[in-house]
Parts: structure tokens; C-alpha cells; sequence
């Protein structure tokens, strides 16, 4: 029988041998928003084979590990987007999959595209490019697996600490009422 006292739990030595097994087993989900879903298939077959790594796709929020941003992120697919996280079991994780995710790539002045998707739900990993290469992938994903063991991937705790502060920033886009584009005389 696995005994486990208080100090053990304050001091985190049970959360170092949690994180050395949970990296060793991620299972992501792909939320392929645009052309960042071109690139995934390659990652996935035998040149460069991301299963071999413990990393392997999953169908649904409720079984995954990863949410895999990829692509654009409109103002309509950000609250799918924030269910979809809100679904997936603690510990998770986030990977913007190349600059749309991170500044709007070449939508970034577009009144209906998400810039900074960090605003609405922690990002652990962005992987810039437009699109990045399937060595990049591989190359992130084996980074979020170092930064998993080290206990530093931690922005499902971030996203409970800050809720309040994520929620608004959701709310302040999904709930919007006026145009963006001026008044409207109806």
C-alpha cells in the first residue's frame, strides 16, 4: 500500500515522481483551426513517428493530455476552444501551433481573429513559424515533455489561480455587443 504523508505533498516529491511518468504518456488533442493541421500527419507517420515518444493523437477533451492549437483562432471558435480546455482532465497543457495563435499571423488586424490566444487560456508552448515544420513540432513537444518532468509546465494552475482574470478576458470577446467597425444606425 502507497503511503503518502503531508510532507511529502508540501514538499512537491510526490508531484516530481507524478511528472515522471505523465510525460512519459501525452495524449493530445488537435483543435485544427487552419493550415497548422497540414503539418501534423507528418509529425505522426514513420519519418518522424511522435508515438515512438510517448505522444500519440486523442479524439476526445475528455481523454486528452495536450490541446493543440493550430492555426487561427476566430472570435466564434474561441468559445469551443475554452470548452474544450475546461473539459480536459488537470494536469493540461496548451501548444499554440505556429504564429496565428500567438499574435494573429497574417489575420492579425482582422476585427474577427483572437490575437494572443494567452489571453483566454495559458499557453505552455508556442511554436513559431507559419506553419512550423514537422522537426519543429517534434522538437516542442519534446521540450513540453522536459518542462512536464521539471514541474514547470504549470499553466493549468495558472489558469485556476487567474480564473478571474482568464474569464474576463473571455467575456469581453464572447459577449461583446457593439460592432467593431463603427456605429451601427440601424
Amino acid at each position: 500500500m502507497l503511503k503518502i504523508s503531508s510532507k511529502d505533498l508540501k514538499d512537491g516529491k510526490i508531484e516530481k515522481v507524478f511528472n515522471f511518468f505523465r510525460k512519459r504518456s501525452l495524449h493530445m488533442l488537435h483543435y485544427c483551426t487552419g493550415c497548422g493541421a497540414v503539418e501534423l500527419p507528418p509529425t505522426m507517420t514513420s519519418r518522424y513517428d511522435m508515438e515512438r515518444f510517448g505522444i500519440g493523437p486523442m479524439a476526445t477533451p475528455r481523454q486528452s493530455d495536450i490541446l493543440l492549437i493550430t492555426g487561427y483562432v476566430g472570435v466564434k471558435t474561441l468559445k469551443r476552444i475554452v470548452r474544450s480546455y475546461e473539459q480536459m482532465p488537470d494536469p493540461k497543457w496548451v501548444i499554440g501551433f505556429g504564429s496565428c495563435p500567438i499574435n494573429g499571423g497574417s489575420y492579425w488586424d482582422s476585427y474577427a481573429t483572437i490575437n494572443h490566444l494567452d489571453k483566454y487560456i495559458p499557453v505552455d508552448l508556442s511554436l513559431a513559424g507559419c506553419m512550423p515544420r514537422p522537426q519543429v513540432v517534434l522538437d516542442g513537444m519534446l521540450k513540453l515533455k522536459d518542462l512536464i518532468g521539471k514541474g514547470e509546465a504549470i499553466g493549468y494552475k495558472k489558469y485556476k489561480l487567474n480564473y478571474a482574470w482568464y474569464k474576463k478576458n473571455q467575456d469581453d470577446v464572447l459577449e461583446r455587443t457593439t460592432p467593431l467597425l463603427g456605429v451601427h444606425n440601424g
